[in-house]
């Protein structure tokens, strides 16, 4: 191995932190805010700020579902010996429960780094089976949504008469 000065390296480390720093400094602009989304107009629709700002959001929401689930590790990790077969039925029914709202969250997750994924191909926004907008006011409401509102609703139709 080879001879590395440490005051060299230190300093290397140095810059690179500080360009790292003001590159990401320069780089963030605020984010929106809901009610400026919605104010702005239709030739607007998916610009840069618009996307920035849903990437924040869903970023922020995998980041709970992540922390959510390594949550719910720990709790169900500490093992409770309780005698009563009662007490014993109820936290076996919470544990049961947890881990049922872990699996809707864990297809949650999916979603959302789907729609991260879509927001780096360029379709973010946009109806998968019409091409049309889904409409900011849906993505608010719902940024892993997919479909627009008309499309979502002939799915569930076909769904209701004819079954999965």
């Amino acid at each position: 191995m080879g001879y590395i000065d440490q005051p060299v390296v230190s300093k290397v480390i140095e810059v690179a932190t500080k360009t790292h720093q003001s590159t990401a400094a320069s780089d963030e602009k605020p984010l929106l805010t809901e009610e400026a989304i919605l104010k702005m107009s239709d030739e607007d629709y998916m610009n840069d700020a618009q996307l920035a700002f849903f990437r924040h959001r869903l970023q922020q929401l995998e980041k709970e579902l992540l922390k959510n689930a390594g949550e719910t590790t720990e709790h169900l990790r500490e093992t409770v010996l309780v005698p009563d077969p009662a007490d014993r039925a109820t936290i076996e029914e919470e544990h049961a429960l947890e881990l049922r709202t872990r699996d809707r969250e864990r297809k949650l997750l999916k979603k959302v780094q789907q729609s991260i994924a879509a927001i780096d191909a360029g379709d973010y926004g946009w109806c998968e089976e019409t091409g049309e907008p889904i409409g900011i006011a849906r993505l608010l409401a719902r940024p892993t949504a997919t479909l627009s509102l008309e499309a979502q609703q002939r799915r569930e139709l076909k769904q209701k008469l004819y079954g999965d």
